[in-house]
């Protein structure tokens, strides 16, 4: 199966990360090159600024590419690619592509970029 892409690696997204990745899933994580989680100490997107992010065991290594991203994800080692627009998207043609920006305005999301699981804003 290919890797299914997050857009978005603040700690709500870095969540169903860690669960995709524990449950035997390559997840390619794309996220912006300023990242705005607040909890930073539980969020994959530090990574941008660090190299790596580990969270409760699993480590995701920021990359540099799309081709270095597929190479490298695997199930329990998730990847993160500085993507802010979404350009790697026709790229890497996921199966799954889950939105998980917690954003109070529109997103990004349109349905030519695949199964789209739409997580930017939610009234639970």
């Amino acid at each position: 199966m290919k890797p299914i892409v997050v857009r978005g690696g603040g700690d709500l997204a870095t969540g169903v990360i860690h669960r995709l990745s524990k449950s035997g899933y390559s997840v390619i994580v794309l996220e912006t090159d300023k990242p705005s989680a607040i909890r930073r100490l539980v969020a994959f997107s530090e990574a941008v600024e660090n190299g790596s992010a580990c969270v409760e065991g699993i480590t995701c290594v920021c990359v540099n590419s799309v081709k270095e991203a597929l190479k490298e994800a695997k199930p329990l080692h998730p990847v993160l690619l500085v993507d802010p627009k979404g350009e790697s998207i026709p790229l890497l043609k996921p199966e799954i592509l889950i939105d998980a920006i917690i954003a109070k305005k529109k997103s990004w999301n349109n349905k030519k970029n695949g199964t789209s699981y739409d997580c930017t804003w939610s009234r639970i």
